[in-house]
């Protein structure tokens, strides 16, 4: 999962992994009764008439071959000749003599574009791979160049955010104003899309997109929330899927509540991975060769920014954002360490607040993300409308993983203010698939390995390739040569087993005053996948 804030747009806990929200109902006006809603989760109902694909040209000088087109669905695919809305698609065509058809890819989310994967996918691919698909990238419902396009409300993560840790009664009452301020203006803005912003009716665009192109059959490469999408696609139509690969692996089996508590815990593990990590390299930063010790620094800044935001933007829920996306990809690891120094070491706050804007500072199109994001999980499933749940959930969980559990929690909370029934998640178990091939590494914080073991186990016949002490979130095509090899040869073939990869190595110290360049592939794919998305 994905979350998206800068260009985030990430799987649950939001997962950021992901989510999926329902067909149903307007927010704030009477839900469908639950067996329509029901049906609309596990049933197909009559497509509606699809026109064929006009492609036009909209190459870049990076992707000389890339061309665009739009697609209209309905917006309620119960209601096939209603209104309809546009998604917006791209396409690197085949170039082999034979094809084996369109190649799907999702970036996750739920809130991310696609159209900006698809050339990337098409080029990281080894050539004799890459000439046999048309890979194809789309923005879903709601997101980017998609019309029409969630947009809630603007300044919703502006600095300075009151603390996420609610220490004070006065500073849990102002972020509850702050997610329900959001959850309404959701509803007053977009009510009448949002009973339709959801996995089931994304995975009908898919199914609409392959008619559309003509295909009998379509593959699908996801990552993070894109995961769980493809699962539900393939649940809803396995017998039009080719070959399904799904990197960074939601649990479908705790959408969308449990699995963002699994999450927290995942985070704070990694982020004590970057830790000892820093207390590694303390001829560099400086900050000590005890990683307890480190730990306890890296708080003592938190808490000093608690009494003075630096330069006033980064107070203790920016500080959490800027390092949020360590956790999500361990290139980040130099620029993050460089600024924790400067700041903690010699007193100097511009390193950190130039770390702030670079990987956690919102970017204006980030709403559009977001509010994506939220319709998505808040609907797919139910989540407590108790405060009083969350509110003991949420210290219990602290307690062992302090450093990013209040701050997920608030990024959730409108979900226990969305007003309408939740959806049911279908179950994604299939036995009627061609072999799927999943990716994980078994430090993911964004998506805890256990998820990748449970939709395995659901998937039959699906292989996991494992990258054995691997920490990063969307680990294929990104300079493992192991894990790329056994992607390539599983889009050549179909063939996939069980296997287990190396990790790469952990990213080189730099100095505060020298940019670290994290490895080209890995910082391309992981700005396309964005973080906390």
């Amino acid at each position: 999962m994905t979350r998206p804030l800068k260009k985030r747009a990430a799987v649950l806990l939001s997962i950021a992994t992901a989510t999926a929200a329902a067909v149903a109902g307007q927010l704030g006006a009477a839900p469908a009764p639950a067996a329509a809603a029901t049906t609309a989760a596990t049933t197909a109902t009559a497509p509606a008439p699809t026109a064929a694909l006009r492609w036009t040209g909209c190459a870049t000088s990076r992707y000389p071959t890339l061309q665009c087109a739009s697609l209209k669905v309905p917006l309620d695919h119960a209601r096939p000749s209603g209104r309809r809305i546009t998604l917006a698609l791209t396409r690197v065509p085949h170039t082999a003599a034979k094809s084996q058809g369109p190649l799907l890819v999702n970036p996750g989310g739920p809130g991310g574009s696609g159209r900006g994967l698809a050339p990337y996918i098409a080029s990281a691919l080894p050539k004799d791979v890459a000439a046999q698909y048309d890979v194809i990238g789309f923005d879903p419902r709601g997101v980017g160049k998609s019309e029409p396009a969630l947009d809630c409300t603007g300044g919703h993560f502006n600095p300075v955010r009151p603390d996420s840790v609610p220490y004070t009664a006065q500073t849990e009452q102002a972020n509850l104003e702050r997610v329900r301020a959001f959850a309404e203006a959701c509803r007053t803005k977009h009510a009448d899309l949002l009973p339709h912003i959801d996995t089931v009716s994304t995975a009908r665009d898919i199914e609409a997109i392959r008619t559309a192109l003509g295909a009998p059959k379509l593959s699908y490469f996801g990552f993070s929330y894109g995961t769980y999408l493809g699962a539900v696609y393939a649940k809803l139509h396995p017998g039009r899927v080719h070959r399904l690969v799904l990197d960074s692996v939601v649990d479908p089996g705790g959408v969308w509540y449990e699995d963002n508590l699994a999450q927290d815990r995942a985070f704070d593990a990694r982020h004590k991975a970057f830790l000892a990590w820093v207390a590694r390299h303390d001829a560099t930063y400086r900050l000590g060769t005890d990683p307890a010790a480190v730990e306890q620094r890296w708080y003592a800044m938190r808490a000093a920014l608690r009494a003075a935001p630096a330069g006033g933007k980064v107070g203790p829920a920016e500080l959490e954002d800027t390092y949020m996306p360590g956790g999500y990809y361990n290139g980040y690891w130099p620029n993050l360490a460089a600024a924790f120094s400067a700041y903690a070491v010699d007193g100097d706050a511009k390193p950190l607040v130039a770390a702030y804007e670079r990987f956690g500072a919102v970017e204006p199109a980030a709403g559009n993300g977001y509010s994506v994001y939220t319709a998505v999980q808040c609907r797919d499933s139910a989540w407590p409308k108790d405060w009083n749940t969350w509110r003991g959930d949420m210290w219990r969980t602290h307690a062992e993983a302090p450093f990013m559990t209040w701050n997920n929690a608030w990024y959730n909370a409108p979900c226990a203010f969305w007003k309408a029934e939740p959806l049911q998640a279908p179950d994604v178990a299939n036995a009627d698939l061609p072999p799927a091939l999943l990716l994980q590494a078994t430090q993911d914080a964004a998506t805890p390995f256990g998820g990748a073991l449970t939709m395995r186990d659901k998937l039959k016949g699906s292989a996991l390739v494992v990258e054995e002490g691997g920490g990063n979130h969307g680990v294929s095509l990104s300079g493992n040569t192991c894990l790329d090899e056994k992607v390539a040869a599983y889009l050549r073939t179909g063939r996939a087993a069980d296997a287990t990869c190396p990790a790469q190595p952990d990213p080189k110290p730099t100095s505060a005053g020298r940019a670290a360049t994290p490895s080209a592939g890995g910082a391309a794919l992981h700005g396309l996948l964005g973080f906390r998305s």
